[in-house]
């Protein structure tokens, strides 16, 4: 008889703990859960930011996929146009035809160039 007694006195206890705190402790669950929604490791922000990475990343892979695009035409006219080989020639190598002089100023003596043309 006295441990059903001993069960009557807690259950009483639980339910008068219940009674008394029940609405707090289902307020702070509440609360707990729409924080861990919007600050979580899954949460709104975490979403935002992810979706942010993703655009940005798509915006790169965009701006790759053009950069390789114009690579790709660079190395078609590369491959088909000798005029654009031998500007190359020119411009970078310093390579000269036959019969033609050049002559190299240096950076530290040449004016700085205009891109407005004067008559």
């Amino acid at each position: 008889m006295g441990s059903k007694l001993k069960k009557m006195d807690a259950n009483e206890k639980i339910q008068s703990l219940w009674k008394r705190h029940g609405r707090a402790l289902l307020g702070l669950l509440v609360v707990l859960l729409f924080v861990h929604d919007i600050f979580g490791t899954h949460g709104f922000l975490a979403m935002r930011r992810t979706q942010q990475e993703i655009k940005k990343v798509n915006a790169d892979l965009e701006q790759l996929n053009k950069e390789n695009l114009q690579l790709e035409m660079e190395v078609k006219e590369l491959k088909t146009d000798p005029h654009k080989i031998e500007s190359i020639a020119r411009d970078e190598l310093g390579l000269a035809r036959h019969g033609e002089i050049i002559i190299k100023i240096p950076q530290s003596q040449q004016l700085p160039q205009s891109h407005t043309t004067q008559p």
